[in-house]
């Protein structure tokens, strides 16, 4: 696969008039060469791709590199970049990761180039990653499955007088448990008012009888995340919570539905921000509906008003409309969602219907 990503990237090298570029991000660096360490820097020029790396990293990426020479050098990586002919180029194009790269590290590579001229690059990466091959499904599957698992398991802990913190920890252990490397991001519990914060991460509030409790979050298996969240009621629910989890419902099941091979990203935005707004929330659902994942949890395409992103077949992408609904409490259902030629395949088993724990 490797060796594949790289000739995509030496097109696209090609096509911007780039000599090489310089890859920082590690997540595009793992896409790229299947490197998991935490110290390294890829070099792909017309011709090769070269990775260095520090040497607590020597034997493992002699193992996971593939497609680039490795280098072992000291720091910083840049350093490495003298045995790279296509950098020292007079007045060759060098391409870096702008959104991905601080100004120290500009100023290491700038050092350590002779005669090439730094150019900003943003994206490069990423347009090839938005799609997945079969591979790459393999692993969100997985990780979208122990997900599943989690949701069903921590269903038997909610209870009043729980914190959230408890809930949180049960379902990172389990997760752990069931084969996740580590949280795709920090997990989000919150329950009564505090479900109104769309990133309300897990505080030591207890639940009460009668909350809304939402749970936002994800696996990661080899590198890749998954992303759902389900919203639950400690008890019966009330007539009001009832209406907007179904309206919530209704909005998130139009987004999945409309996923599509080449379909405008910001048309599925439209199909769940339409029900919500023509049932007077509008303006209390104040965020996009959805974005891809991979090995980012937050990557392209982004599904929103503002997009100009166009949905291919083999994205996965998040569809998560909500209602927010300050002092009071909130709803947001989410699915990852497989973009295919005929439809959007939702991956995520959970039952969506309103549950009453």
């Amino acid at each position: 696969m490797s060796v594949k990503r790289l000739a995509a990237l030496r097109k696209t090298l090609k096509s911007d008039n780039l000599d090489a570029l310089i890859v920082s991000n590690l997540n595009h660096v793992r896409y790229l060469t299947g490197f998991s360490g935490s110290s390294g820097l890829l070099v792909v020029d017309r011709l090769r791709a070269h990775f260095f790396t520090d040497p607590r990293y020597d034997t493992q990426s002699r193992r996971e590199v593939k497609g680039a020479r490795v280098t072992i050098t000291g720091r910083p990586l840049a350093a490495g970049f003298t045995s790279v002919p296509a950098l020292h180029k007079r007045f060759a194009r060098v391409g870096f990761e702008r959104d991905h790269v601080t100004i120290l590290e500009c100023e290491e590579f700038s050092q350590n180039l002779n005669g090439s001229l730094l150019a900003p690059t943003s994206g490069m990466v990423e347009c090839h990653a938005m799609v997945k091959d079969k591979a790459e499904l393999l692993q969100i599957e997985k990780a979208v499955k122990i997900t599943d698992d989690t949701f069903a398991h921590v269903l038997q802990f909610i209870k009043p007088g729980v914190r959230e913190t408890e809930l949180a920890a049960e379902m990172e252990y389990f997760m752990k448990l069931a084969g996740s490397s580590n949280p795709a991001f920090e997990t989000i519990v919150a329950s009564g008012a505090r479900s109104a914060l769309p990133h309300g991460a897990a505080s030591s509030k207890k639940l009460a009888r009668g909350d809304f409790v939402t749970f936002d979050f994800g696996a990661r298996v080899n590198g890749y995340v998954a992303d759902m969240t389900r919203t639950v009621v400690v008890g019966k629910a009330s007539a009001k919570q009832k209406k907007i989890y179904n309206l919530v419902l209704k909005a998130q099941k139009a987004g999945v539905a409309r996923v599509k091979h080449k379909r405008a990203a910001a048309d599925v935005d439209r199909a769940c921000r339409r029900i919500i707004d023509r049932a007077g929330y509008g303006k209390y659902f104040g965020h996009g509906t959805g974005h891809g994942i991979g090995l980012f949890i937050h990557e392209g395409p982004r599904l929103a008003e503002t997009s100009t992103d166009i949905l291919a077949r083999g994205m996965v992408v998040t569809v998560e409309p909500g209602v927010y609904l300050p002092g009071w409490g909130g709803v947001r259902i989410e699915d990852d969602v497989l973009v295919t030629t005929s439809s959007g395949r939702a991956l995520n088993k959970s039952p969506k219907n309103l549950i009453e724990v």
